[in-house]
């Protein structure tokens, strides 16, 4: 065929595709984190809709301020709720982007959920292999408390009523955390569970899965929990593809990996609060999800 006769083809079809990303964007649903509300996220709602006009935008309002610190189950049955219907609407998927402890809660959904169709999960700054840090937030939550001891009170039962001990990962004691955790171990594969075969199959539904984070958050401790990183005993980094949770394959991590469908973003400079209003972040590591079109123009290049 002719060049000039594959750009006749091509360019309608390009066309089509724009004019479909146009008027098709998938809805997009956040979900927030400790202490935040509905009301933290005009930025990144702005960002979007100015980038891909006519999107819906939905910030679930549950849970906000002092009511973020629930027990994550009971969070994970309320958000389920509330985001239900809008997948019930959207018959090509929707977009996660959930902030913080609000990725923890949306991990939730996932593995919990049997007909979700979530396209993107966009897990943006959330301690998905843990916490463990004397940040601002200990401080206030447990001033009797530094890192170090917080076991203490986290692997009670009292303790797994505040979401933020569900999921303590204290590196020195391991143990504890295993058998205590109610929440971050059971959904990491740390310790059986009679659903962990449901729950990875419902979390490989997803079609990508996006770690956003960075080195100078300094909330989420250590902040490569946000990609899956975290300290061994001696409180070195282990990344991801040498965590054992990843290894196994406990619930699906190392098949998306696989898949190619688990994107690392890494951005320096932004402080834990300010992710979601971060211009940079959105167009570096978030944008790039609602472009349906682009595989599309990048495979027609290559033929």
């Amino acid at each position: 065929m002719s060049s000039s006769g594959a750009a006749g083809l091509l360019y309608p079809l390009l066309g089509a595709c724009l004019w479909a990303a146009v008027v098709a964007y998938k809805p997009v649903i956040i979900v927030h984190g400790l202490f935040d509300s509905s009301g933290d996220f005009k930025n990144l709602q702005r960002f979007i809709n100015e980038s891909h006009p006519g999107t819906n935008v939905t910030v679930i309002d549950l849970f906000d301020r002092s009511a973020s610190l629930q027990p994550m189950w009971k969070q994970v049955e309320g958000f389920k709720d509330a985001v239900y219907p809008i997948m019930q609407n959207a018959a090509d998927g929707v977009h996660f982007i959930c902030y913080s402890q609000g990725g923890l809660v949306c991990r939730g959904i996932l593995s919990t959920l049997s007909d979700h169709n979530v396209h993107s999960f966009i897990s943006l700054s959330s301690p998905q292999a843990g916490q463990y840090g004397d940040t601002d937030y200990l401080k206030y939550l447990f001033p009797q408390f530094v890192k170090s001891n917080l076991y203490h009170l986290c692997y009670t039962a009292v303790g797994q009523r505040v979401s933020i001990c569900n999921y303590w990962n204290d590196p020195h004691h391991k143990d504890l955390y295993v058998n205590s955790s109610d929440y971050l171990a059971l959904l990491n594969g740390e310790r059986p569970s009679p659903n962990s075969t449901e729950w990875k199959k419902n979390f490989l539904m997803i079609k990508k899965l996006v770690l956003i984070g960075g080195p100078d958050d300094g909330v989420i401790t250590p902040w490569q929990s946000s990609q899956f990183g975290f300290y061994n005993d001696n409180e070195t980094v282990v990344e991801m593809q040498h965590q054992d949770l990843y290894l196994s394959d406990f619930f699906g991590l190392k098949t998306l990996a696989a898949r190619g469908d688990v994107i690392i973003c890494s951005v320096p400079g932004v402080e834990h609060v300010w992710w979601h209003s971060n211009e940079t972040v959105f167009h570096s590591c978030i944008e790039r999800c609602f472009i349906s079109f682009s595989t599309i123009f990048e495979t027609l290049q290559l033929q």
